[in-house]
């Protein structure tokens, strides 16, 4: 018997989906805004940002909000998830659970299955592989420990890391900046922001002394400061400067007309996947488009078409990085972090100015 009332607020269902808890199977689903994905509580996909997150008692209302069904929990299928998606659920647990990254055979023999074909299904379901998703998670340790005020040291050892050279090595690259900078989100990071209106409703616009670090859209000035605020939220955020003012001037000439380009350096703040995948979008021309799977072959990973949509959605430079140009096998724009009128609106611009 599903427990109703224990999933009733989203506080709860929200835990519910943080902790993949198997009893709130069926009792509801969850849509994902920035994929236009809903799931099962229990889905193996990884851990979406909580203010992306919408709850629905059915899967019929997600349809009904626009969203699409997830192909690796189905949650449209009746009953239980299957013996496979339960298997890599409790795989994704172990891993989450270890101090220390568990084998390819450690955790194919917990789940009994052989290792080449729990490392395939586990790719199939999940998009990454067993040793990528947990060092994914090592590095989810990392900055959850340096925003607790936790030293580096500490932070890098709590979080599994045998060793400094072994963390450093990729450290900067996954967190974006420096852990030293990272550290309480961005404490003693300055970053410079401006909130203006713009072509594309409000446009939030921030750097720090390397370059952009985000251009965020909402048609509500109030969100794009909270979430400017949720990113960094120890670091020296400073308002607009006359210097600076000069910057956000470039970046709205750039939104109206997105085929001139922006002669801005970025300051690209992500996984190495991500920035392969961001790399790669930036080479599509303006007014053309690609499919997810057209980046994922580019990137020389054909199927990780899944993946590099969840790249997209990470995305937190809006238009500069061109997501917007990547649609959905079938011509469909798809998802889009800032929403699908804004994509069609911007390819719209590119298309004209081309014309």
């Amino acid at each position: 018997m599903k427990h109703l009332l224990a999933f009733s607020s989203d506080a709860a269902r929200w835990e519910a989906v943080v902790q993949r808890d198997s009893q709130a199977d069926g009792v509801f689903v969850y849509g994902v805004l920035t994929t236009g994905i809903y799931c099962r509580p229990v889905c193996p996909s990884r851990l979406p940002n909580r203010e992306n997150v919408r709850f629905f008692d059915t899967w019929q209302e997600a349809e009904r909000a626009g969203l699409r069904s997830c192909k690796r929990c189905a949650p449209q299928s009746p009953g239980e998830p299957s013996d496979s998606v339960n298997a890599i659920v409790q795989a994704c647990n172990i891993i989450e659970q270890a101090e220390q990254p568990p084998s390819l055979r450690q955790l194919a023999d917990a789940v009994g299955y052989s290792p080449y074909h729990f490392h395939r299904l586990f790719k199939k379901i999940v998009g990454v592989t067993p040793k990528q998703y947990a060092a994914e998670k090592r590095l989810t340790r990392v900055r959850a420990k340096l925003q607790q005020d936790a030293t580096v040291t500490q932070a890098m050892y709590d979080a599994g890391f045998e060793s400094s050279s072994r963390f450093y090595e990729t450290a900067t690259t996954s967190l974006g900046m420096r852990p030293s900078e990272y550290q309480n989100g961005g404490r003693g990071l300055s970053i410079r922001f401006a909130i203006v209106q713009s072509c594309l409703g409000w446009v939030l616009v921030a750097a720090t002394k390397r370059g952009i670090c985000k251009i965020d859209l909402s048609d509500t000035p109030g969100l794009l400061q909270t979430r400017l605020k949720t990113s960094f939220p120890q670091a020296d955020l400073r308002t607009a400067d006359p210097d600076f003012e000069a910057i956000v001037a470039q970046v709205l000439a750039f939104l109206e007309t997105p085929n001139l380009g922006l002669a801005l350096p970025l300051d690209i703040q992500g996984t190495a996947f991500q920035r392969r995948v961001w790399r790669a979008l930036q080479e599509i021309p303006p007014g053309s488009t690609a499919s997810y799977g057209d980046i994922a072959a580019r990137i020389g990973n054909p199927k990780a078409a899944r993946a590099v949509a969840q790249a997209c959605a990470a995305n937190s430079i809006a238009v500069a990085i061109p997501c917007h140009r990547v649609v959905r096998s079938n011509g469909d724009l798809g998802g889009y972090r800032w929403g699908t009128e804004r994509k069609r609106e911007i390819l719209e611009r590119e298309s004209q100015a081309l014309v």
